[in-house]
């Protein structure tokens, strides 16, 4: 009980705060909004007499007004600027105010921008050319950040950041919903099911700091969809794309089509890509067929002057996907996901804003040895399996001056089953059929309190926020031979967490920003439940343990950023120090498939750590021409056994050179990626040292008019033959899965 009390009074403490601060009177809120697309502009650091800050994650400040004072801003994408008396007056009566970004990185590639209410967080703009990939992973590799186990050359990419993976990360939609994989072997993980139709941007919440969303024990990937397009008359509107992709015959199709006035937006979306095996850059095919589609409609309406309600249903299917690296291919997906949100807004003294949501998804998948062509064929394998996610938010917003809170509750069910079965066609088991229990019908119920406050005077942003989740884990139908290697079938836990965050401005163009956080998280179905699976890095069958400890992670991080007129800059440190961190060992037991080398259990140990740093560099050089520098490095060590962390990617650079003429109708833009041998490898889980490598790729598009669009690019055009330290290897050899040789995509695009 006293452990928990440690952590349980700091986060008593954040919410109390709330109650300390005093109402300013006569101050105003003013948002900030791009003059483009109207999202909200986050991280504006401004100085107005003794009044200073930054706005917040909705594009606000707040200011009382002062007579003949002029309103100082900065930000590191919309530069320095200066109201004066009469434009803030006139900005504070109409509640916002619209400016222009001076410094823009060009179609298709992602917009980087550093915001000040969270510094060393980053953001992804998910612009018209990208709402086309049929897997999210490939936009979150944009940037250097973002690392990707791969076990197919075309879907699945599973999110790697600063050597966290899999259910470390938090992957959400809105803050709210997301899929589990039902594949055992995450052919089908989170990312994997996000819709990109009607996303608007990304944001990478590094280290276990965002709260507000879960554990997310390394980070947070937070999918912010687009605002509703409420407009003065009703009018339809929509986009349609097409593209083809010459090395592997890939077409790539997407469209929306929606009709909106006053109160309503309500539309469908769709997508389709298909695609062959590719080429590397010796010529030699990859095996990487696949079929990928989404359905869905969306609804967004005004119940009232401060009630809106938000409805969206996705149908998701992939069919016949290669996966070389693993013993099955994905033969089926089909996913559905669906969430209903009421937002209440509020003019009241304190309380702005009350939101309410609920979603659910189901993932069906099968996986098989069907489409192999196996000389001799031992045996037929299959596996269907199936996941359900269902829960809830509720979480208020509070004003008080110059500070904020938010608070409020969430919940989450997670279910899977499975059972893998071999029917053996040779040998002595010939005509023989076996079941493998691979899920064992477990689940994992989370419930959490959580709290996020916020305040600034001077020139410090002050964060504090805090957390409580209860984890209940068990399994419904337990097999005999796991519970033979286990003595319990289900557990529960208490996961505190604690963030305090500080950025203090340093002059005119310099900012300082500094987190500390100490989180938990409990084991995932998988670590906990998975039952004699080939699930890791290697072909070892893996097999769970409820009796898992909860991992710990104490983690700093701290950012420098500059801002000039045309020069960014800004550099992130982190460090992180685990406890009680899940891995695998090796054990003593019989595997149940003869290709495998035996047997490991997931297990805690004693303690581990990573570090390293991110970089960007953002010049604007002349006019329409700009360039970028992006850098990212982690460091991993299991102190405990004294070897390199598994899976940690090596040094990632990227150098982008862009140009923009004819008042931004074309674009183009040359990408250079650098990326270092990873010679630190985990050889107890049978990794390999990785050569380096280095790609090229010329992008550009052209806008026709306002209704059409051109795009087209060369991708590896140096024809490069390498493979991504993460690529799981291929077959028992270990050949590696190489990346695509030369590519040549265009791109047309139809919008109204």
């Amino acid at each position: 009980m006293r452990t928990y009390t440690k952590f349980i009074l700091p986060v008593f403490i954040v919410l109390v705060l709330i109650f300390t601060s005093a109402q300013a009177q006569g101050i105003k809120p003013l948002i900030f909004l791009d003059e483009v697309d109207e999202e909200p502009i986050i991280g504006i650091s401004f100085q107005y007499k003794d009044q200073n800050g930054s706005s917040d994650a909705s594009g606000i400040i707040f200011l009382e007004f002062i007579p003949e004072e002029s309103l100082h801003l900065s930000h590191v994408n919309y530069g320095h600027w200066t109201l004066g008396p009469a434009e803030v007056a006139s900005a504070l009566k109409e509640g916002k105010y619209y400016k222009k970004q001076i410094f823009v990185m060009l179609q298709p590639v992602s917009v980087i921008s550093l915001k000040m209410q969270d510094a060393k967080d980053q953001q992804i703009h998910v612009s018209d050319e990208e709402k086309i990939h049929h897997d999210a992973g490939a936009v979150l590799n944009m940037n250097p950040l973002v690392s990707s186990i791969r076990k197919s050359g075309s879907f699945g990419f599973d999110p790697v950041i600063r050597g966290f993976k899999y259910d470390q990360l938090n992957v959400v939609v809105d803050g709210l919903q997301s899929a589990s994989a039902a594949c055992p072997n995450r052919m089908d993980p989170p990312t994997s099911q996000i819709a990109l139709n009607r996303m608007n941007r990304v944001e990478l919440l590094k280290g276990p700091h965002a709260l507000r969303y879960g554990i997310g024990l390394g980070g947070t990937i937070n999918f912010i969809r687009e605002a509703p397009g409420f407009t003065d008359k009703n009018e339809m509107y929509g986009r349609v794309s097409s593209m083809f992709e010459s090395n592997g015959a890939v077409w790539r199709n997407e469209g929306k089509l929606g009709w909106t006035g006053r109160k309503f937006d309500i539309g469908l979306l769709g997508s389709w890509s298909k695609g062959k095996a590719y080429k590397d850059g010796e010529g030699t095919l990859v095996p990487s067929d696949f079929m990928r589609g989404t359905v869905g409609i969306f609804a967004d309406v005004k119940l009232g002057a401060s009630d809106q309600l938000e409805f969206s249903v996705n149908r998701n299917f992939a069919r016949d996907v290669d996966f070389p690296t693993l013993g099955m291919d994905l033969r089926s997906d089909d996913t559905w996901m669906g969430n209903l949100k009421h937002i209440k807004t509020s003019t009241g003294k304190h309380m702005k804003r009350w939101t309410n949501a609920i979603y659910m998804s189901k993932v069906n998948h099968l996986m098989d040895n069907g489409l192999r062509d196996l000389i001799p064929r031992m045996m037929d394998v299959k596996t269907p399996a199936e996941t359900q996610n269902m829960g809830g938010r509720t979480e208020g917003e509070w004003l008080f001056g110059q500070s904020k809170l938010y608070a409020g509750a969430d919940f989450r069910i997670e279910k899977a089953e499975g059972i893998r079965e071999r029917k053996f066609l040779m040998g002595p088991n010939t005509g023989k059929s076996f079941y493998d229990n691979a899920w064992q019908e477990s689940q994992i119920l989370k419930a959490g309190l959580f709290g996020m406050y916020q305040f600034q005077f001077h020139k410090n942003f002050i964060s504090f926020s805090g957390r409580l989740d209860l984890n209940q884990a068990k399994m419904l139908d337990p097999s005999a031979e796991f519970m033979e290697q286990s003595s319990i079938d289900g557990v529960d836990q208490f996961n505190p967490g604690i963030s305090l965050g500080w950025q203090r401005e340093l002059g005119k163009d310099f900012n300082f920003g500094l987190w500390i956080a100490k989180v938990r998280r409990s084991g995932s179905l998988t670590e906990r439940f998975i039952n004699y699976f080939p699930v890791g890095i290697d072909p070892y069958e893996m097999l769970g343990n409820p009796d898992l400890n909860s991992e710990t992670n104490n983690q700093l991080d701290m950012v420098f950023g500059f801002t000039h007129e045309k020069l960014t800059m800004s550099i992130s440190l982190f460090g992180a120090y685990l406890q009680d961190y899940i891995t695998g060992k090796i054990v003593a037991l019989p595997p149940r498939l003869p290709t495998s080398p035996g047997v490991r259990k997931f297990i805690n140990i004693d303690d581990a750590v990573t570090t390293g740093f991110e970089f960007s560099f953002g010049h604007k050089l002349w006019s329409g021409w700009s360039q970028q520098i992006m850098m990212a490095y982690t460091y991993g060590q299991n102190l405990s056994a004294n070897e390199a962390l598994p899976e940690i990617a090596p040094l990632d650079l990227r150098y982008i050179l862009s140009t923009s003429h004819f008042d931004d109708q074309l674009k183009t833009s040359l990408k250079w990626r650098l990326v270092t041998s990873q010679p630190r490898i985990s050889e107890s889980f049978g990794e390999k040292e990785t050569p380096g490598f280095h790609l090229l790729d010329l992008e550009s598009s052209y806008a026709l008019n306002s209704s059409w669009t051109f795009s087209g690019s060369i991708q590896n055009i140096l024809n490069e033959t390498y493979y991504e330290h993460l690529n799981r290897p291929i077959g028992m050899m270990g050949v590696p899965l190489f990346g695509p040789g030369r590519n040549f995509t265009l791109l047309l695009r139809y919008s109204f």
